[in-house]
């Protein structure tokens, strides 16, 4: 089962990194993803699939002053 940010996520398994992303909500925003300790690049969103055995980490920019 893949783990989203930290946590079990059994219907992330198949997707690509741009279809979890819209499923959690971050269609969109401007996030950074680490798949499995590698930086995925934007461009690569649409490709990368998920399977079992995959962490993926999601990092939103929020600004601020």
């Amino acid at each position: 089962m893949a783990r989203i940010n930290g946590k079990d996520d059994p219907g992330a398994n198949g997707r690509t990194v741009a279809q979890v992303l819209e499923a959690l909500g971050f269609e969109g925003a401007r996030v950074a993803c680490e798949l499995n300790g590698d930086i995925v690049p934007r461009a690569e969103f649409a490709e990368r699939t998920l399977s079992a055995d995959d962490a993926l980490e999601v990092v939103r920019f929020v600004g601020g002053g």
